[in-house]
């Protein structure tokens, strides 16, 4: 890859003020999306967002925020197994692989900041995406990252990156109404850790319901079209309507109609948080940009978990065990499973999350 600065592919039209480099990592779209509502508190409180990243999460902030500031980031190019149990092996022969493009991610992150005036950073799980001359912020819900027999081992690892910022944004409660039980959860850290509560892009509103169920798939391949095509087959017998939204962002918009199934390829923010308002039922995966939109939106939930990501597991079970959503592995879900959903209590019940002080949080800025 070339060492110098990619040349931003769109020229901002807002006023120049405080700029601040916002990069979510591109894995799945969760680190996107809850990057969203940080954004849109940006330009609310006057600051300029410049965003960074790569692939699929670069592709839908551009088409969120079409007169910002783009930078395409080095890929870690995460490659995830058809057989999820392989996951912690892949990742350990792909280290050296990411190792480089972290490097390379500094390399270029300390040119966009010289020669585009960044005053600050905040880094969505992007470890390179930081400097000693700006303040830089890291956003992560998991302070522990489970890896099985390993865990203390990865945990210990993503802990000492963490105190390499100036501060650790969780979007959680630290309390008993935690959506991230123990992953959030860190005692007598001298890190800078700030818990700002549920961060989604979302609205709820009481409207009527359209759909009886909605499907949403996210996450990498090729575990996003495995669950695709075994929902698709269950699918095939199930007279209630349904609005299926596969996660491929593309450059237009692709919809299909199968019997009482309505296809879709993506949809961006106002669409989707429509779409789960008028649904009776949503079917996703258990990753926690997803839960907390649930939460945001006090959807019944059905989770099914990525097979081999032991964060989404535990939340999958943690959720299941608080009788807030059921979930099942993907190798076992039948479609009758989802009148389990009536045993459960919801995201209802659970708490209406904080508004956001957003403007305290930017005073790191101006340090």
């Amino acid at each position: 890859m070339k060492k110098s600065t990619p040349k931003p592919e769109f020229l901002p039209s807002v006023p120049q003020t405080k700029k601040i480099l916002v990069a979510p990592l591109n894995w799945g779209l969760g680190h996107a999306t809850r990057c969203i509502p940080i954004i849109n508190a940006l330009i609310l409180n006057k600051y300029t967002p410049v965003i960074a990243s790569d692939g699929d999460a670069l592709t839908l902030l551009q088409k969120e925020f079409p007169e910002l500031k783009y930078y395409e980031l080095p890929s870690y190019r995460i490659t995830y197994p058809k057989n999820g149990k392989e996951l912690k092996v892949r990742m350990l022969l792909q280290a050296p692989n990411i190792l480089r493009a972290i490097s390379n991610e500094k390399t270029v992150v300390s040119k966009i900041i010289k020669e585009d005036g960044i005053s600050g950073i905040i880094s969505d799980n992007r470890f390179g995406v930081r400097s000693n001359k700006v303040p830089s912020v890291y956003i992560t819900h998991q302070l522990k990252v489970l890896s099985g027999n390993t865990s203390f081992l990865t945990s210990l690892i993503h802990q000492k990156i963490i105190a390499k910022f100036d501060s650790c944004w969780i979007p959680d409660y630290n309390d008993n109404q935690s959506l991230a039980g123990e992953l959030s959860d860190l005692e007598n850290s001298k890190m800078d850790i700030k818990y700002i509560g549920c961060l989604s892009r979302f609205s709820y509103k009481r409207v009527p319901k359209k759909q009886d169920l909605l499907v949403v798939l996210s996450g990498p391949e090729p575990q996003r079209t495995i669950l695709e095509k075994k929902l698709f087959a269950e699918l095939e017998n199930y007279d209630k309507k349904v609005l299926f939204v596969r996660g491929i962002i593309s450059e237009e918009q692709q919809i299909k109609q199968l019997k009482t199934t309505r296809i879709v390829n993506y949809m961006l923010k106002e669409e989707l948080q429509t779409a789960i308002n008028e649904s009776e039922l949503v079917l996703a995966r258990s990753g926690f940009s997803t839960i907390m939109d649930m939460q945001k939106l006090k959807a019944k939930t059905f989770f099914i978990p990525t097979p081999g990501q032991f964060e989404q597991e535990y939340l999958a079970k943690y959720l299941d065990q608080k009788k807030i959503a059921p979930y099942t592995n993907q190798d076992n879900f039948k479609i009758e499973m989802l009148d389990e959903i009536e045993n459960y209590n919801g995201f209802i019940k659970n708490r209406v999350p904080n508004k956001l002080d957003f403007k305290t949080l930017f005073n790191i800025y101006f340090s």
